[in-house]
């Protein structure tokens, strides 16, 4: 990044006393693109590693998305064999009330999202609904994928 030189004349006879130079004025953005290429494959690489979750296959619907709050949302997710979470920790169906309750106290915002598996029985679905409820959790988001079906006759 140092500065250049550029001759006024043009180069091939110079004159022993009378020959000005000037700084070349121009910046060299070779060595930041450089950089912000090799920032940008980290980043490339790095981003589908910070995503951690349970796989689960979540139904499709047509809903948008749900505004969030600054507190880290509450997840709570059924899994395709019917095992119950909270966050990324399995919790015993039993327990699960008493977790909640526990939680709820600590927390700022009684706003959960419940992600199921498309698989699970809706009986199941609205069984670990009822324990948030119990557990001090009013503000219930069902979390899906979208691009499913509108509905509206319409198509996708």
């Amino acid at each position: 990044m140092g500065a250049g030189v550029i001759q006024k004349e043009g180069g091939k006879r110079r004159r022993r006393g009378g020959a000005r130079t000037r700084p070349m004025s121009e910046i060299n953005v070779t060595p930041f693109v450089d950089v912000m290429l090799v920032l940008l494959i980290i980043f490339m690489v790095a981003a589908p590693l910070l995503t951690v979750g349970v796989p689960v296959e979540l139904p499709k619907t047509a809903a948008g998305a749900l505004h969030a709050d600054q507190e880290e949302p509450l997840t709570v997710t059924i899994t395709g064999a019917g095992a119950v979470q909270i966050q990324t920790t399995d919790v015993a169906r039993d327990q699960l009330v008493v977790r909640l309750r526990a939680i709820a106290a600590e927390r700022a915002s009684d706003q959960v999202f419940l992600r199921a598996d498309g698989a699970v029985p809706y009986a199941q679905v609205m069984e670990v609904m009822g324990a948030l409820n119990a557990g001090g959790f009013s503000n219930i988001g069902l979390v899906t994928d979208i691009g499913g079906p509108t509905l509206d006759g319409e198509g996708q």
